[in-house]
């Protein structure tokens, strides 16, 4: 009867270690649901944040590429809220949530779909300002909200379930505890009854529960016990120590892999925390490069931001300069010292290959040309777009872990801003130039002259002004064609670009007439330079394509600003133009300089 005790106890205990496990690893699978939906709605966001990027890299650069990655983002956002859909199945509030985020990222699609199609049709100014009106910034808004709220619930649900399996854990050993101890208990009652008869078997049974105690999770009784009651409780106990070797088996291995999930889930959260400050980061930088006017503002925020998207770097941007084929520093951070005179592209690896190109000890891989020290420890990064060098960014140490991230982020946003700063000095220089001579045109010298006699206004140096026009300029085009008439034109705005100083503003005024604005000299002592730049022009042999066109001549009329002059720069034109009339009316190929006051300009060649 002790016996079929023993045995009964033994096996509830048994049946109640297994289900504990059981339900044990049913809340492990719970926390990793839980991981995985955490994973598959932030992969969601982190597709449709890149296919925005995709879709204004596109628009901006006209790269084909983007348009691809922006379709392959999309697809993979909306496959990803998909999955996060049929994984919170069996939550009913949390599967609203993701139909409703998935309906959201549905609608941004859309939106941004539509500059994207107008750019792909070559509409690329309506799609910029689409883009530029800021619409679906509030759907964004809503997305981002609302899957906080869902991540926020889904981390409530994981710490919850990684409580309870804590919980399980605990009841379990409890358990354990408390059945070994029963079972010992009612052991020793039995042995206690029937001590002097079975005094050997009694030594074994004790002997084989100590060690199980100790610790022996394989300690078992394999002698005989001299009687079938007492064979039948070697069995019995035989059989308890392997069912309680196999539920400590799971408590231990289940310790195991809830310290390892939640390593994970530790890691993937301080992991995501960080790349979103750095996304942040880079988004405050990229907007405010693409709000930079001049190449020192680029390069204050290139200072500004790099140090601390990559902090412990030292480094330098280095810009290509495509008329010199040069690789020239933009900005330096963390008291990098670098060449001021740049490198050639083939002088950096990086550029060479077109992909990153480190060297993480020394002597490990062959060193740039440009870091010239063997022994440094360096990283350089290509700066590309439609295969086209930008530049390329140089760094002190090396890039590990998540911080390739951001250096891959980073990259592309100077890269961007680079070709968008580009774009834009290119469309201010084609404002501002003749674009036969190359030389500023009229409307920029009428606003450098007001900027310039404003200064002399405030008791500044003297400021003086030059109006000369080509001497009999239309026999060229009456001759020879219209063609020859520019290539005069082009050839003597090339002298006096070469001639005067680099201070000085030299302006095609009209037609054959050109203006110089000369800071900082009165026009007394300018008319020694004027002669020289009249005699070279003077000695020149003109030849277009083979023919012979002559000579030509230029007359010259200098004039010195002063207080009794209008502040917008027409007195001292008329002054200066008269001077030149009066240089035309002796005989042309002269330099004329204006008295002190305004000569009558009414009369006009």
């Amino acid at each position: 009867m002790l016996g079929v005790v023993v045995v009964a106890a033994l096996t509830a205990l048994a049946a109640l270690l297994i289900h504990a496990s059981l339900d044990t690893r049913d809340s492990f699978g719970q926390v990793t649901h839980s991981a995985e939906v955490i994973e598959t709605m932030t992969q969601a966001l982190g597709e449709l944040r890149d296919a925005e990027s995709g879709q204004r890299g596109f628009i901006i650069t006209h790269n084909p590429a983007f348009a691809q990655s922006f379709e392959d983002r999309v697809t993979g956002s909306l496959s990803d809220i998909s999955q996060v859909a049929l994984l919170t199945a069996d939550n009913p509030v949390q599967n609203m949530r993701a139909n409703e985020l998935r309906r959201l990222i549905r609608e941004r699609t859309a939106v941004l779909r539509g500059p994207l199609d107008l750019g792909q049709v070559g509409a690329f100014d309506r799609a910029a300002a689409m883009v530029a009106s800021g619409r679906g910034r509030d759907l964004m808004s809503t997305i981002t909200l609302r899957a906080r709220e869902f991540l926020a619930e889904e981390r409530n649900l994981q710490t919850q379930r990684t409580d309870a399996a804590g919980q399980r854990l605990k009841g379990v050993r409890r358990l354990a505890i408390a059945g070994v101890t029963i079972i010992a208990l009612i052991v020793i009652l039995v042995s206690g009854l029937v001590i002097r008869g079975i005094k050997r078997p009694s030594v074994l049974m004790k002997e084989a529960m100590a060690d199980l105690g100790k610790g022996d999770r394989s300690a078992r009784i394999t002698s005989a016990m001299g009687s079938r009651e007492f064979d039948d409780l070697a069995t019995g106990y035989n059989a308890m120590a392997e069912l309680l070797e196999a539920a400590v088996g799971e408590q231990v291995e289940s310790e195991h892999q809830l310290q390892h999930a939640n390593g994970e889930l530790v890691r993937n959260a301080d992991s995501m925390r960080e790349r979103g400050e750095a996304i942040e980061l880079l988004g405050g930088m990229a907007h405010r490069m693409q709000a930079a006017r001049t190449d020192m503002e680029l390069a204050q925020i290139v200072q500004l931001f790099v140090p601390r998207v990559l902090p412990g770097l030292p480094g330098a941007l280095f810009v290509h300069n495509n008329s010199r084929n040069l690789l020239t520093p933009m900005a330096t951070w963390g008291g990098v010292a670098i060449e001021n005179d740049g490198f050639a592209p083939d002088q950096c690896w990086a550029l060479r290959r077109g992909q990153s190109h480190f060297v993480a000890v020394p002597g490990g891989d062959i060193v740039c040309a440009h870091v010239g020290d063997a022994a440094t420890v360096y990283h350089c990064e290509p700066l590309l777009a439609s295969g086209e060098v930008i530049g390329v960014l140089y760094l002190q140490g090396m890039i590990t872990g998540d911080s390739r991230f951001q250096l891959t982020v980073l990259a592309e946003n100077i890269a961007s801003a680079l070709v968008n700063h580009r774009l834009q000095r290119d469309l201010r220089e084609q404002t501002i130039r003749d674009p036969l001579t190359g030389l500023f045109n009229r409307r920029y010298m009428e606003e450098t002259l007001a900027i310039e006699i404003a200064r002399a206004a405030r008791g500044g140096p003297p400021l003086s002004l030059v109006m000369c026009d080509i001497d009999h300029f239309k026999r060229f085009n009456d001759e020879f064609g219209h063609d020859a008439g520019d290539f005069v034109l082009h050839a003597v705005a090339n002298e006096l670009r070469a001639r005067f100083r680099d201070g000085d503003v030299v302006c095609r005024f009209g037609g054959e007439e050109f203006t110089i604005i000369a800071p900082g000299t009165t026009a007394e002592t300018l008319l020694n330079r004027v002669e020289i730049v009249r005699q070279t022009i003077a000695d020149l042999t003109l030849e277009q394509s083979g023919k012979r066109l002559g000579s030509t001549t230029m007359s010259f009329g200098l004039a010195t600003w002063n207080p009794d002059m209008s502040r917008d720069g027409t007195t001292l034109i008329q002054t200066a133009d008269a001077a030149l009339y009066q240089a035309k009316r002796e005989g042309r190929n002269r330099a004329i300089v204006s008295p002190a006051r305004m000569l009558d300009s009414s009369a006009r060649r």
